[in-house]
């Protein structure tokens, strides 16, 4: 390495030390903390404070509730995600085409995932209400109840889940399409492609970078998901849709454990870092082939 490219190196780590200072303070020292109080017996309203090494661990890997909880998790973030890159890609491809009302489409995009998700939570309570709900109403008035039967639960939230969050991923795909150049498909016409052809041979590879930015931040964002499910149906019934955030939280304020909930909490951190690990491994990969 030459001198200037040390130099260089040592400017630029000088100028992220603020940064990356700040960074720590805020994030590295509660997650420090909550590993040392995952390897604690702490119940503060019986004052017992104890040291349990991994005893929570040990506890949690023979724990039903905890892998009920686990595969809850990644049905509803599989599900969702899947649901929200198919719904997303398909709405900035329509508006890609659209001529008349895009600004109002565009809008309306906005306003959905504009909404917290708490009000997202409530708009979704009334729609799903077994007797007075629109949604009952559309499928011919069947008082059905969505949010307490536990086989329509999570496939409830997880709807709501993609209503929410599917103008994001098409916010980023129709943002893509727009800096993809007309000439190729111009080209690609006059050779003979077709609408599929166009799809699969320039779209999607062009696409295929944004597609996995907009996994990798859904993904994670749904692993970590926690105020959807605890507004719609607290993570009932009999647990159906309880994930391993609303687990955590019952465990840290309802039962006031507080080594076995902050043991959960680094369940999740380890969870979401191998997701995003695999997905980083994943753009570098394409990025070393392009």
């Amino acid at each position: 390495m030459s001198p200037r490219r040390r130099a260089d190196r040592r400017a630029a780590l000088w100028l992220l030390a603020p940064a990356l200072l700040t960074l720590g303070a805020v994030t590295g020292y509660p997650a420090l903390w909550v590993l040392w109080l995952s390897l604690q017996h702490r119940i503060p309203v019986f004052g017992i404070s104890r040291f349990a090494g991994i005893d929570h661990y040990v506890f949690l890997a023979t724990d039903p509730r905890f892998w009920n909880a686990a595969r809850v998790t990644l049905i509803f973030t599989g599900a969702s995600v899947a649901l929200e890159l198919a719904g997303g890609l398909l709405i900035a491809l329509l508006l890609a085409r659209q001529r008349a009302g895009r600004r109002a489409a565009l809008t309306l995009l906005l306003l959905a995932w504009a909404l917290p998700s708490v009000v997202t939570a409530k708009l979704f309570e009334w729609l799903y209400h077994p007797s007075a709900g629109l949604v009952g109403y559309l499928l011919g008035g069947s008082a059905r109840n969505w949010l307490g039967d536990p086989a329509l639960a999570l496939g409830s939230v997880i709807v709501a889940d993609a209503w929410r969050t599917t103008p994001f991923v098409a916010l980023l795909c129709y943002a893509r399409l727009l800096t993809i150049p007309p000439e190729l498909y111009e080209a690609a016409e006059v050779d003979g492609a077709g609408a599929l052809g166009l799809l699969r041979r320039i779209t999607l590879p062009l696409l295929r970078s944004v597609l996995l930015v907009a996994l990798l931040f859904r993904t994670l964002d749904a692993l970590r998901s926690f105020d959807l499910m605890f507004v719609l149906t607290g993570g009932g019934p009999a647990n159906t849709t309880e994930t391993l955030t609303v687990f955590a939280y019952r465990s840290l304020f309802q039962t006031l454990q507080i080594g076995l909930g902050s043991a959960i909490g680094v369940a999740v951190f380890v969870l979401v870092m191998l997701a995003a690990w695999g997905y980083l491994a994943m753009l570098r990969r394409g990025d070393a082939v392009g």
